[in-house]
């Protein structure tokens, strides 16, 4: 008989436990032949191994088959819930002590019990209770299925006080919580989550109860040790507020509603045609064809329901609203579909008892997830595409309360955290927006605007694109915020004069009455001019064409040397070999002839690079070999149409990102790409 080939990761005179694994893939009838055909050192052992082994299950498996057939056939048609409870309470031992080795074994008396409770509607509830406690030892390790899901979302509707809430169900939901991969696989798990937190917050102590929860979930540590936690408790939360405002989205888009989805619908039928309703939008017999030259009046909207109550006023007067006409097919952002300008209308939405206690749960939520600094930066990338519903956003609790959430995210010195203030791409409105003055979100004096502004501004490498969207959309703001004394709008305002920001003469006349205004407006204006002084004088005195710092200078020696003489004629700077770092941008971009600039093995990074990109568009030659950028820096550097050298040995450039600005700087003929992913 000759060699076969068979199971592999055997050894001389030994069986190995691989070998033995993979035997166990084969069916019991033709293993045994299978096993016959080996003609290796220790084959007969392995045989009698996989022989047993394999006999051992079939039997196992065997008798688990028909103990399943019997069970089921006993609990179809039940007489006594006392014989019925005690067999379900056999079927769960027998399963915990089955030494098969298989999924299905902990899942198929799940099944059997979610059938029994589907079809027997009227058991009392300490019947319910009872089975619940029966069948919790296999909840341990095992998702319920998705009528099981049902029936404890019904448990916890109708008994949130229940023992079997917190003693079940918390392990239950903790689990859920940290291995569920896709609440959209599985919509029950996700809908069992909700109703468990919301019975936690119908508690005596409600709502504390659910912050130690969710203090369980994160642990114990600094860093969340559960990856999954975070996400899932986002899409819970994401799902229960978008059922508050359920019933009024579902009259307006005539789309099919959750709990039709759940159930299986997915077309509409028999459903109320659609109502003649948009959200602050002009009716179209009272706007004329010219919308930029005529005023908008709203007629008054009154939509109510068993939930929600939404009404728009009209306003004495209105300024024009939408300039498109009328066949233009874009999607008009967020803001432009919630509002005409701030004096347009007005708003008010009433949820239902329910919802409201259902909104403020969840929100509160959303506000204790903001406070551990390690889920913040992943949970300011969920919200960043306001996945909220409309009505939300026009309805004022909600804002308000959510307001905290975006408060934390704008305190946040972490770039990817402050960053997602910002809209996920042009055209789309972002917490920015919809929280500056004249949003619909904002309900302060622009105090949250100005913490924003100010981070932004720390981080923001498109320093002069944001000023001028400030200039474009936000001027008014920032000049009333600045007459009254805020100093980061004084700073931007100064920043716009020092940039050019703003071309209009009287625009410009009128910034500097507003700085002049207030005592800190005043000093940093004459400190602007100042500046702008020594900058002409620096040019008019000249000075030298070259300069080389000593190695190990740092930032302070650099700001220091550069304010003590004349550097308007400087040409050619080389800071190789010393420790400045990014922070001496701020000082470089004031050297107006500079065109050659070495940073050879220094910590100047991607902030600093982005900066340099936007000032020193004259820069010919750039020397950043060994240096810790990266491409979100390197791309910046497509705006500086007259670099001719660019080093980049040594740095962590991406072939793409070679590729692109290859593309977009045509001047540039000597390129030093070694020992990056370009080379």
């Amino acid at each position: 008989m000759g060699p076969a080939a068979g199971p592999t990761g055997y050894m001389e005179n030994s069986v190995s436990y691989s070998a033995i694994e993979d035997v166990q893939l084969l069916s019991w009838e033709n293993a045994p032949k299978y096993c016959l055909q080996l003609t290796i050192p220790g084959g007969t052992v392995l045989l009698q191994a996989a022989n047993s082994y394999l006999r051992d299950q079939w039997f196992h498996s065997l008798q688990w088959k028909k103990k399943i057939y019997k069970y089921k056939k006993v609990l179809s048609n039940p007489s006594r819930w006392e014989v019925v409870l005690k067999e379900i309470r056999t079927l769960v031992d027998m399963a915990l002590t089955s030494p098969l080795q298989d999924d299905s074994i902990n899942q198929a008396p799940l099944e059997i019990v979610s059938k029994l409770l589907s079809e027997n509607t009227n058991l009392t509830t300490q019947e319910h209770e009872n089975i619940i406690v029966a069948i919790a030892p296999l909840l341990e390790n095992n998702h319920p299925p998705p009528d099981l899901c049902e029936f404890f979302c019904k448990h916890c509707r109708e008994r949130p006080r229940s023992m079997v809430v917190i003693e079940v169900f918390t392990p239950v939901v903790q689990r859920i919580l940290k291995h569920n991969m896709d609440f959209g696989k599985c919509p029950r798990l996700r809908l069992f989550t909700q109703e468990y937190i919301l019975a936690l917050n119908e508690l005596n102590a409600g709502m504390e109860v659910v912050k130690k929860f969710i203090q369980s979930m994160h642990g114990p540590t600094g860093h969340c040790p559960h990856p999954r936690v975070l996400p899932n408790l986002v899409a819970v939360c994401l799902a229960a507020i978008y059922s508050c405002y359920e019933e009024f989205i579902n009259s307006r888009d005539n789309s099919p509603s959750l709990k039709e989805i759940r159930n299986g619908c997915q077309q509409p039928c028999d459903r109320k045609p659609t109502l003649p309703l948009r959200l602050l939008h002009p009716s179209p017999d009272l706007v004329s064809q010219e919308a930029t030259l005529s005023e908008a009046r709203l007629k008054s909207v009154v939509v109510a329901s068993s939930e929600i109550h939404v009404e728009v006023e009209p306003a004495s007067t209105a300024k024009p609203a939408l300039t498109a006409s009328a066949g233009d097919d874009n999607e008009p952002n967020l803001i432009d579909c919630l509002m005409v300008s701030p004096a347009c209308s007005t708003m008010s939405i009433e949820l239902g008892p329910q919802a409201d206690r259902t909104l403020g749960c969840y929100v509160e939520i959303l506000k204790l997830l903001s406070d551990y600094d390690d889920w913040r930066p992943s949970l300011a990338s969920l919200l960043q595409p306001i996945p909220f519903p409309k009505e939300a956003l026009a309805h004022e609790k909600f804002t308000k309360e959510l307001k905290y959430v975006i408060q934390r995210f704008a305190e946040d010195p972490r770039q990817e955290v402050h960053s997602c203030l910002l809209s996920v791409r042009a055209g789309k409105d972002g917490w920015f927006q919809l929280y500056s003055p004249g949003g619909v979100a904002c309900d302060d004096d622009g105090e949250l605007f100005a913490s924003m502004v100010h981070i932004l501004m720390g981080s923001c490498y498109k320093t002069k694109k944001f000023l001028l969207s400030l200039a474009e959309n936000k001027l008014g703001p920032c000049m009333l915020l600045a007459l009254r004394g805020n100093q980061t709008m004084v700073e931007i305002l100064c920043l716009m004069l020092e940039y050019n920001i703003i071309d209009n003469n009287d625009t410009q006349l009128q910034i500097i009455s507003t700085l002049e205004s207030t005592g800190v407006g005043k000093r940093m204006y004459e400190q602007l001019c100042d500046r702008q002084r020594e900058l002409k004088e620096l040019q008019r005195k000249g000075g030298p064409t070259r300069l080389t710092l000593p190695s190990k200078s740092t930032d302070a020696d650099l700001a220091r040397l550069l304010s003590s003489g004349s550097f308007g004629n400087l040409e050619n700077l080389s800071l190789a070999f010393t420790n400045v770092t990014s922070a001496c941008a701020e000082h470089l971009i004031k050297l107006p002839s500079l065109k050659q600039l070495n940073l050879w093995s220094t910590q100047f990074g991607d902030a600093g690079l982005r900066l340099l990109s936007e000032h020193l568009t004259m820069l010919q030659v750039l020397n950043l070999c060994e240096t810790p950028v990266t491409d979100a820096g390197l791309l910046a550097l497509s705006s500086m149409k007259s670099l001719c050298s660019l080093n980049m040995n040594s740095t962590k450039l991406s072939a793409d990102t070679y590729e692109d600005l290859k593309a977009k700087l045509p001047n540039l003929k000597e390129v030093d790409v070694r020992y990056t992913e370009a080379w």
